[in-house]
């Protein structure tokens, strides 16, 4: 009797692996995928366009504070010492604006960029999964989290392409 209940457990194992076996797995590297798309590339584009201005002015300001520490160095010990203090407090104004600039720049990028980068993985996602359906895939995992994987696993590609077509880049 006891080899009944044994071969039922051998059997189901048996069956467990081959349902294994016949899983279809892709791999996509999620980051270059999204990254790769004409649409992010033309946002990059705009990007550094729409923010052009602002750092030709935080340049400008960049010059006119070395102009003043320039001033300071070679006019030491000719300015009187009101010409310094004010030329000093001229120069920390400059360096005040400057710093808050970056800040606001810098805050005001971020923000944009992971804008752009959140819907942009949405659309990736929705991509994705309907190219895991068209091709019969049962799992897609992402390449940073995978060891080792074959290349005929990567969707990478195939998502990239499939994005650009569902979301042309205008």
């Amino acid at each position: 009797m006891m080899k009944k209940p044994c071969s039922s457990l051998v059997l189901a194992a048996l069956m467990s692996v081959a349902a294994l076996a016949q899983t279809k797995v892709a791999v996509i590297d999620f980051q270059r995928a999204v990254l790769g798309t004409a649409e992010i590339k033309k946002a990059q584009a705009d990007l550094e366009a729409n923010f052009r201005p602002r750092q030709e002015a935080m340049q400008k300001l960049e010059r006119e504070l070395q102009q003043i520490q320039t001033q300071l160095q070679t006019m030491a010990g000719k300015l009187t010492p009101q010409a310094e203090a004010d030329l000093r407090a001229q120069g920390a104004r400059k360096e005040r604006e400057y710093q808050r600039m970056g800040e606001d720049l810098q805050q005001d990028v971020d923000r944009e960029r992971n804008d752009i980068l959140q819907k942009a993985g949405r659309q990736m996602r929705e991509i994705i999964s309907k190219l895991a359906i068209d091709k019969g895939m049962d799992v897609v995992v992402d390449s940073v989290n995978t060891l080792y994987f074959r290349n005929a696993l990567d969707l990478t590609n195939d998502a990239i392409a499939a994005y650009d077509a569902a979301y042309p880049a205008k």
